[in-house]
């Protein structure tokens, strides 16, 4: 497993190591010792699946309060999204900074959300699956988020109007959103 930093510190990129041949191919998508050993150590409770029909659909900005905060390892079993990290710790040197990254069935990468970080997707084609491990169970009482078109943010969307959960829809901006990470308690 290859691992590439981001601008945004505890955000990486994994890219696992696939193995092809005529009949297709055979990756190693999770193994607990060899991110441990790529200083990546979490216990994963939960794995979560969604399916996006079309191309256009954002999903996010997601994140849970810090009691319940999760940390995410995500990847796309097939299709392709746009996949959007935002900085939400409070005194971080690089609040409400995004990255966005491509992951896709066909690069095989996946991203590491921390907690302290709002996250969301963009599908670019139709019919695109994503799987993602959490690291604490889905709490409604917790589940927050951030409009995902705030222009404090600027996030550079493929879509520009895209499918959205009435959810999503109604998101706060970010200056209006309830955040309870601070930068070096409990959050990278």
């Amino acid at each position: 497993m290859k691992l590439i930093e981001t601008k945004l510190s505890g955000v990486v990129l994994l890219e696992p190591v696939v193995h092809g041949d005529h009949r297709g191919f055979f990756m190693e998508s999770y193994t607990r010792a060899k991110l441990a050993a790529l200083g990546l150590e979490y216990d994963f409770v939960q794995d979560n699946q969604s399916l996006s029909a079309q191309a256009g659909v954002v999903r996010g900005l997601h994140y849970q309060l810090a009691e319940k905060a999760q940390t995410k390892l995500v990847r796309v079993l097939t299709g392709a999204v746009y996949d959007v990290v935002v900085d939400i710790r409070k005194g971080s040197p690089t609040f409400g900074e995004w990255i966005g990254v491509v992951l896709s069935e066909s690069n095989k990468r996946q991203i590491v959300v921390p907690k302290g970080f709002a996250h969301g997707i963009c599908t670019l084609v139709p019919n695109t699956q994503l799987l993602y491990k959490v690291d604490e169970y889905y709490s409604p009482a917790h589940d927050r988020g951030i409009l995902w078109n705030d222009p404090a943010l600027g996030i550079d969307w493929p879509a520009t109007e895209p499918m959205l959960s009435a959810k999503d829809a109604q998101q706060p901006l970010l200056r209006d959103a309830e955040i309870d990470f601070v930068y070096g308690e409990g959050s990278s």
